[in-house]
């Protein structure tokens, strides 16, 4: 199965003092186990360095050189298969926005969300689950 990866899950994994992290790599180790491969899309990595290096989220975030690098080894991981943006995931973002009365708040979610749907993913592992559930395509495993 191909999963794809929610900033919210990534973050948990590399973060050592995220309240999440031990289960997030439990989580991480067991679809390894199962062969499982992951999806991950540009925006994810972009919005990783943001939250990993920010000083007010985290008492010792990383640097920009280490979530820079970090970011890397995600990117180019073998199990990772790269997802981007299209003209059609771009006209269902705009689509979701309107049908479900999303505001700005809820853009970064929608584009990934709709990245993933026309890349043909239908699993994602992230720490926010409503985030992804408005859409009624996908599944969140535990």
């Amino acid at each position: 199965m191909t999963h794809g990866l929610d900033t919210s899950f990534l973050v948990a994994v590399e973060v050592r003092s995220h309240i999440e992290h031990a289960a997030a790599r439990a989580r991480f180790q067991r679809s390894l186990k199962a062969g499982d491969t992951f999806s991950l899309a540009p925006q994810v990595l972009a919005e990783f360095i943001h939250v990993v290096t920010d000083p007010r989220r985290f008492s010792s975030p990383l640097t920009m050189e280490q979530a820079v690098e970090r970011a890397e080894t995600w990117w180019n991981a073998a199990e990772i298969h790269h997802v981007f943006p299209t003209a059609e995931s771009t006209l269902l973002f705009l689509g979701w926005l309107e049908e479900h009365k999303l505001g700005r708040k809820r853009l970064l979610d929608t584009m990934l969300a709709s990245t993933m749907q026309s890349s043909g993913v239908t699993s994602i592992l992230t720490l926010d689950p409503n985030d992804f559930a408005t859409f009624g395509n996908f599944t969140f495993p535990k």
